[in-house]
Formats: C-alpha cells, structure tokens, sequence
C-alpha cells in the first residue's frame, strides 16, 4: 500500500483513525492552523502522511511537526511523526509512515519525545536512539488533588476490560467546577502571565538574548509564539509565565490543561521551561514550576507533570525533582541526529516535540453536559 501526504479531503478520514484510538480530532479550524504552522511553510512539509484504502480513503496515519532549530549562526530543521494510528487490520505499515517522516531531505534530526512502551522498540529499527542518553525514560509530576488521582486509578481498574465497541458509553469523567472557573492565579513578586509576543514585546527581547545564549534551541520566535498559542482546538490557551527583573524577562514557562484520557483527571503539563543563563537561572526555573504546582489545583488539574526532562533540566530543578513522582519508566524519547556534535548542545524540552500539538484538552463544561456526552469508540481502550 502507498504512502501519500495528507490533503485537506483526508482530514475527516483522519479523525474517524482518531476517533478510534480515543485521540482528540481536529477541527476544520484545527486542521487549517497545523497547516499554518510557519516552520511547515518554510519547507513546503506535508501535515503528515496517510495510506490509504481502495478508495482513497485514509487507512493508517501520521502527522508531522516540523521545526525550526537555531544553533549559533545555523538555522536547522528538525522533525517529530506524531499521532501515528494504524489499525489491527493494517499491521506493519507503520513503518512506511515512520520512514515517510524520516526520509524528509535537509533535516538534523528526526526524533519522537512521546512513544508509548509498545511503539518504543520499533523505533530502534530506523537508528532512532534512546535520547537523552540520561532521561530518555524519565517523567516528573507533583500530585495536588490525591482524591482525584485515586478517582483516576480506580476507575481504570473498573474498566481495564471493558470491549472497545461499549467504550462510548462510559462518557467523559474526572472533570470539576474548577476547569471553568477561570480564578485569578497566585503569583510571586516579579513573576508575570505573559499576553503579548508581538514581535516589538519584551518576550521579544527575550527571545533574541536566549538564542544568542543557548548553543541548540528550538525556534521559539514571537512568530511561533503566535502560532502555538492560537490553537483553536485546545479549550483554553497556554498558559505563559515569566519571570521579570530589571525591567526584562530572565526565565519563562509555558503549560497546559490536558486530560491523557476519558477516565484520567485532567493534569497541568508543563510544555516549555527556558531561562536565561546565570547565576539565578535555576531559582527561575524552580520559581516557576513551584509556582505552577501552587497554582493548579485551583485550575482544576489534580496533578502538574513534565513529560520530557533533559539532564540539564533535571538539574536546574534540583530539590523539585527530588520530590517529583517519577512516571514514564520506558524509552519513550528517541532521536535519530545527523551531526554527532549536536546531540551534547540539545537540551529539549516538551516544547521541542509534539505535546502541545496533540495535548487532549480538558472539556470547559460542566460536569453534568460531560457525562451526558457520549465519548468516541476505544478512549477506555486507550486508557
């Protein structure tokens, strides 16, 4: 069977995949904002590929998030496959999609940041390696809401053998009052939410001085900035934090409601930490996620997590980490880099991969019209 981009007549044939699996879909808004990605753009890249049944209709899928990297003067492309979903009765033909995505010319790197424990062995078949060689396998969250966390365990036991065909049934759960309230956060002197990235903005500014100071980053220009943060899928927009003294930005953090499935209570993912280098640099970086971890409760999350650690971060968060729960336990973080110098210069984030794209949001609704809701097909499945 053929591989072939994906057009705009795939999406709703691409959705039924999603839709299967218990992933979010896309909107018609949605789909035209990952076209609109400026790094996508740039380099003509598909929105991911599909293959397609004897009618032409998509039969097995990946996306594809490509990146722009700064490392110095070098302007580099980087590129992660995301929401692979190939169907029982496809099987094997993942590996024409995850080959689609590495096969890209002019790219240092092809990398996933969020492989399950069944995915992850196959990466290896393509020189995609465990990466970070430290942290590959390593989450970090700090619990704020137990009796939720418990509601969560519970309920997967209760329905670990429910058939994917009575899944629908089960309906949206977990959800609280507090997800639409929409309360003030609780903020320490000098720490600011961040609401303008305009191209004249101090996160501007900040930008500049954080390219210039780190030796491999990820494109994180007002422009996309911009992009990121106009999803129209996600429920509420990301939240932006930084931290401001001396009249500039020194360290900022970007997170994320989300719930990773039906049955789970939604959790406060923390996508992106950044900071200028210095002698304050971890204080900033601990200031924030503290500042999160106080915050999320009253945002309705039951737990904050960080879904990719670099050694490097670990370190900045020092005592935090020490205090994290550590999730994960599998590789889930691969990277295939064409040049052996860059993979010691990278220190990822969350915001590096594919999160924020394929975060599912926490319903803004009530509790009652939730439950009500039928969900779509295979979500306890996938829990």
């Amino acid at each position: 069977m053929a591989v072939r981009p994906m057009q705009p007549s795939d999406y709703e044939g691409v959705n039924r995949l999603y839709r299967s699996v218990g992933w979010p879909e896309r909107s018609p808004a949605g789909w035209r904002w990952l076209e609109a990605n400026p790094a996508r753009l740039e380099t003509a890249a598909p929105v991911g590929w599909v293959i397609a049944d004897e009618t032409d209709s998509p039969a097995a899928v990946v996306g594809n998030l490509v990146q722009r990297f700064h490392a110095g003067e070098r302007r580099l492309i980087g590129a992660t496959g995301f929401s692979i979903v190939v169907p029982p009765s496809r099987a094997g033909v993942s590996r024409s999609l995850i080959r689609a995505v590495m096969k890209q010319p002019g790219l240092f790197a092809a990398y996933t940041f969020n492989a399950n424990p069944k995915a992850a062995p196959l990466y290896k078949l393509f020189g995609l390696r465990p990466f970070p060689d430290r942290t590959h396998a390593l989450k970090l969250s700090w619990r704020v809401d137990w009796t939720a966390s418990l509601g969560g365990r519970l309920l997967r036991a209760l329905y670990a053998r429910t058939p994917a065909e009575q899944a629908h049934r089960i309906g949206e759960r977990l959800l609280n009052r507090r997800l639409d309230a929409d309360r003030p956060l609780r903020l320490p002197e000098g720490m600011h939410r961040l609401r303008d990235v305009s191209d004249r903005s101090p996160y501007a500014a900040y930008w500049t001085a954080l390219k210039a100071t780190t030796p491999l980053l990820a494109d994180r220009s007002p422009e996309i900035m911009r992009w990121r943060m106009s999803d129209p899928d996600q429920a509420r927009p990301p939240l932006l934090l930084a931290v401001v003294r001396d009249g500039a930005i020194q360290a900022t953090a970007m997170a994320m409601i989300a719930k990773t499935s039906i049955l789970e209570p939604p959790c406060l993912d923390i996508i992106d930490l950044t900071a200028l280098p210095g002698p304050k640099a971890d204080f900033d970086v601990q200031s924030l996620v503290r500042t999160l971890i106080a915050n999320a409760r009253a945002m309705g999350a039951a737990k904050v997590r960080l879904p990719m650690v670099s050694p490097t971060l670990l370190a900045q968060l020092g005592p935090l980490a020490k205090r994290a729960r550590k999730e994960g336990g599998w590789g889930h973080c691969h990277a295939r880099i064409a040049d052996d110098i860059l993979p010691a210069l990278w220190a990822p984030t969350p915001f590096d991969g594919d999160f924020s794209v394929c975060s599912r949001p926490a319903p803004v609704r009530s509790v009652h019209a939730a439950r009500r809701r039928p969900a779509p097909v295979g979500q306890a499945m996938k829990a």
